[in-house]
Order: C-alpha cells, then sequence, then structure tokens
C-alpha cells in the first residue's frame, strides 16, 4: 500500500505543478494608431500637399520666357485629316499660314493676310442640321402648337 501511495504521489505532483504554475495570458498589444498620430498625420500630408501646390502655382506665375515667339504665334484651327495628320491654320503677326502636320513633318500649304473671325464665320455655310436637335426642335414645336 505504501508503493501505491508513492506512485500516487508521484502521478499527482507534475499536475499540481502544472495547475499552479501561472498561464501566459493574451493581451492584444497596444494599439500604435491613435487619433492623435491619424491627426499629426494627416496634417503633415496636407502640409506637404499645400508646399507642392504653391510651388507649382510659384513656378506658373513667373514662369521665364524664353524671348522667342512667346504669344507671337497662335493656333486658330485645327482638323485631322488622317490618323496622324493634321491641317493647321496658324497666326504669325498679321499673317495666316495652312501648315500641314505629320508625325515629324510640318509643312506649310499656304499663307494669307489675316482675316477677322466674324468675316471667316460669316463666309462658311452652315452644317445641315439633323439628328437629335432637330428632332427634338420638332417635339417641342408641336407640342407648343397645341
Amino acid at each position: 500500500m505504501l508503493i501505491r501511495h508513492s506512485t500516487l504521489l508521484a502521478l499527482a505532483l507534475p499536475l499540481c505543478a502544472w495547475a499552479e504554475t501561472p498561464q501566459a495570458t493574451y493581451a492584444p498589444p497596444a494599439s500604435a494608431v491613435t487619433a492623435a498620430s491619424m491627426l499629426q498625420m494627416l496634417g503633415g500630408l496636407l502640409l506637404v500637399l499645400a508646399v507642392v501646390g504653391a510651388a507649382f502655382w510659384l513656378l506658373r506665375r513667373f514662369a521665364v520666357t524664353t524671348g522667342t515667339a512667346a504669344g507671337a504665334i497662335k493656333v486658330i484651327a485645327g482638323a485631322a485629316v488622317g490618323q496622324r495628320e493634321r491641317v493647321v491654320l496658324v497666326e504669325i503677326g498679321t499673317t495666316w499660314l495652312v501648315l500641314g502636320v505629320a508625325p515629324g513633318q510640318v509643312s506649310a500649304l499656304h499663307s494669307m493676310p489675316k482675316v477677322s473671325a466674324t468675316h471667316l464665320a460669316n463666309d462658311l455655310p452652315a452644317p445641315p442640321r439633323k439628328g437629335f436637335q432637330v428632332w427634338l426642335r420638332q417635339v417641342m414645336e408641336k407640342r407648343n402648337a397645341s
């Protein structure tokens, strides 16, 4: 019987020791992101964006022109005549140039004295009316007539 008690004691000791050892409890890590740190980060971001915006504004405001033909050349109109080809009407002083523009090439097609925009608009025929605009006008006229 003595052997039985000692065996029981030997088996019970590890269980008691195991039951008495403190268990590691899981605690979630403290959150590193707080409201104050978020506000600080957003403030810094807004400050950087404001500095970049101010720099671009200053560059545009005080842009140094090269002194060449800045403002002397104006593109009046342009039309695509192909996939990568265009015809462009350019004003230089009192002269209008009709230029053909293609990749790697610009060709002068015609030159003429400057024409006022109202004179040019009066010479062009009115485009034919068709499509939705005409249909809508007809519907509105029928509705107003009834």
